[in-house]
């Protein structure tokens, strides 16, 4: 999220979260295709519903962002800030919305937004700037393992990471009671706090924090490998823990070396949203930039121990310098000045079959211009981000 300098996303995403591309359907047509995605928008109690379905009726070549354009419509409405999106994989079509101000909401598959919420953390958590219930993740075998894991700020601003257990009499309700403080970070500082939960294809749960705050990561946590701070996170929840809460992949890349057992790549400023291609298995991360450049991440499937740059790098530039020693560093695979927006969000990789345009192409965002951006996903070279779409009100997250 943005320095205390910019505009603060947390702040005011009681706006719009892109949905799933599970609602699709064609509008005007582009060039060669153009595509309206069905989302939840702008925060309010009422529900509400999306349009129909249809058949696209222009393909392109896979993977070519020139070629599309994306408009949204309305899915659902949801109130209290919506900043993730999941959905667990039993059947029912249900979507798992977190919002800022600590609530999970359940949507149902035709938009109805339920009356009580799945979970209310509100009592437990400090909302509002860069604050709140940031981060949500079902375990991929839900309902069997019927827990959920939460990545929130607590009363005084540090984050946690904890999971929850399904109400064995309600499948709309997680178990207060159930509880389970999984890790705890220090929070120097109130802003960028990252809040990325996300199951791998492993299997593993990977956690994103932000390098602590303030501006120009002033403790130097992005490249240091002493602290979770300013690094995406990979444990395992369900294996054997010992005495912890956890274990740690013994494939991770400082679990034998010097570094902290659970990082698994460092050098980032706020990495708000990440994602898997479910085909590739490679990560995707939008990292807020300081002052003058936002940038995509890519780790290529399996590799972990990358080192994303920041505070050396900001974008593919020397931050606060002409010139920087770049070796050993894994530069964006696209980023973008102020003319195109001022604060990344990250998105997913189109892995649907109703749209073949749309294949293989990354789509993300930017809250502040409400850009919805492109690039070819197997790019294996510098991509540029091109623009294909807009929205209206700010994006805060894809699901």
């Amino acid at each position: 999220m943005p320095s205390p300098t910019r505009p603060v996303l947390a702040a005011v995403v009681a706006v719009l979260a892109l949905g799933a591309c599970s609602a699709i359907r064609t509008s005007t047509p582009s060039p060669v295709g153009t595509v309206s995605l069905t989302s939840p928008a702008t925060a309010s109690a009422t529900p509400g519903t999306g349009g129909p379905a249809a058949t696209p009726g222009a393909t392109a070549a896979p993977g070519n962002p020139d070629h599309v354009a994306i408009t949204l419509e309305p899915f659902a409405t949801v109130s209290g800030g919506p900043l993730a999106i999941t959905a667990p994989d039993d059947g029912t079509g249900r979507l798992f919305v977190a919002v800022q101000a600590g609530q999970v909401w359940v949507v149902e598959a035709d938009g109805t937004v339920l009356e009580e919420p799945l979970v209310d953390l509100g009592p437990r958590t400090r909302g509002g700037g860069e604050q709140g219930l940031l981060g949500l993740a079902v375990h991929p075998t839900f309902p069997t393992d019927p827990r959920v894991f939460a990545n929130y700020t607590d009363s005084a601003g540090d984050s946690v990471v904890a999971s929850l257990a399904l109400d064995p009499g309600n499948p709309n309700r997680l178990d207060l009671a159930s509880h389970r403080q999984l890790l705890f970070l220090d929070q120097p500082y109130s802003n960028h706090n990252g809040g990325g939960v996300v199951f791998g294809p492993d299997g593993k749960l990977y956690l994103s924090f932000g390098d602590g705050g303030s501006g120009g990561d002033p403790q130097g946590n992005g490249q240091r490998l002493d602290t979770l701070l300013g690094k995406i996170l990979r444990i395992d929840i369900d294996g054997e823990a010992g005495e912890g809460a956890y274990g740690i992949p013994s494939d991770n890349p400082f679990a034998a070396a010097d570094g902290l057992d659970e990082i698994w790549h460092y050098g980032l400023r706020n990495p708000w949203r990440m994602s898997f291609d479910r085909d590739t298995g490679d990560l995707w991360i939008g990292d807020v930039g300081q002052s003058l450049y936002e940038e995509v991440d890519v780790a290529r499937g399996g590799v972990g121990g990358l080192n994303f740059g920041w505070n050396v790098m900001e974008g593919r530039h020397c931050y606060g310098a002409d010139t920087c020693a770049t070796e050993g560093l894994t530069l964006p695979v696209t980023d973008y000045g102020r003319d195109l927006g001022c604060t990344v969000i990250g998105g997913y990789v189109y892995r649907g079959s109703d749209f073949p345009f749309l294949r293989g192409t990354y789509l993300f965002a930017d809250y502040c211009s409400g850009n919805i951006f492109a690039i070819d996903a197997a790019a294996s070279a510098v991509a540029a981000a091109v623009v294909v779409g807009s929205a209206a009100n700010r994006i805060s997250a894809f699901g």
